[in-house]
């Protein structure tokens, strides 16, 4: 059957006629209702308003982080490209110089990228969206992930969080894993966030050397060297050297991935850990903590 355009359009515009003077009469009889709708399109509006600032402000960003990004030691190889390794590719975000300079040293730089924090970063619970491009730190870290718009352009496959296993390395990584569940839930819904595990102890003697994730492997390892045995516990990572990180972050690398819990929504998992609720919190983590031998 041929289509004709010039009756399409006449029946086109009879319908849009008919709804527009039934809603203009729902609207006067039903006047709750109007403004309740009037009030949804100014709320919208203003979002979109503070979506243009806050899109502003990622050009401005981003055009300074091309500059002055000295944070990044940035890889060859990156996730968005079509190269064999693409999947190999991972960002290692680490505490200060001394770590990031370990990882930096022993990294592979085809494939490995490493991001240094200054310290503790700002912790971005109940904030806007703003704060990722306001905050200089923010800003250079989500524009080294090119996830400004979108997932399609992600730079790098593995995101590590890479803290010592100490109470501030602790909370570094809450602060973290905060930043991206607000702001980029996706990079962890789609499983590229791990935190890196890094050995507590070094074991050794004369003839060989072995390193333990755990107190249980430390005193297996001891056991096992027998004679001579010398038991190093690292306090953090800056402790390791960047000959011994090789071991740590290539084929042998162990990583625990970030999975959310499906029962729990993301609002309510970050109210839990990062909102107001201290006793709650108190309470929970005193009933989860594990003693760990510090000697």
């Amino acid at each position: 059957m041929d289509y004709d355009k010039e009756k399409g359009i006449t029946v086109r515009n009879y319908i849009l006629d008919i709804v527009k003077r039934k809603l203009d009469n729902y609207l006067h009889i039903n006047a709750e209702t109007s403004e309740l709708i009037l009030q949804k399109i100014q709320r919208n509006e203003k979002e979109r308003k503070g979506l243009q600032n806050v899109k502003k402000l990622a050009k401005e960003g981003a055009k300074k982080a091309s500059l002055t990004n000295k944070k990044l030691r940035d890889c060859r190889i990156h996730y968005n490209s079509k190269d064999e390794r693409r999947l190999e590719t991972t960002l290692f975000i680490t505490e200060g110089d001394s770590a990031s300079g370990s990882i930096t040293n022993s990294r592979d730089p085809n494939v490995q990228a490493v991001f240094s924090l200054r310290g503790k970063p700002y912790n971005s619970y109940g904030e806007s969206k703003e704060i990722v491009y306001k905050n200089e730190e923010f800003n250079l870290l989500h524009n080294a992930l090119n996830i400004d718009e979108d997932m399609d352009n992600l730079r790098y496959n593995n995101i590590v969080i890479a803290t010592d296993a100490d109470v501030d390395g602790m909370h570094i990584r809450m602060l973290l894993m905060t930043f991206f569940l607000q702001f980029f839930p996706d990079l962890v819904k789609s499983g590229h966030v791990y935190i890196l595990q890094t050995p507590l102890f070094r074991v050794r003697n004369k003839k060989q050397t072995l390193y333990c994730y755990s107190e249980e492997e430390r005193d297996d390892a001891a056991r096992k060297l027998k004679q001579g045995v010398e038991i190093t516990r690292f306090k953090g990572l800056g402790e390791i050297s960047p000959d011994e990180f090789a071991n740590f972050i290539g084929k042998d690398i162990r990583l625990d991935p970030v999975i959310l819990n499906k029962e729990s929504g993301i609002p309510d998992t970050l109210k839990f850990f990062m909102g107001a609720n201290s006793p709650n919190r108190q309470e929970y983590i005193i009933g989860n903590l594990r003693y760990d031998d510090m000697g």
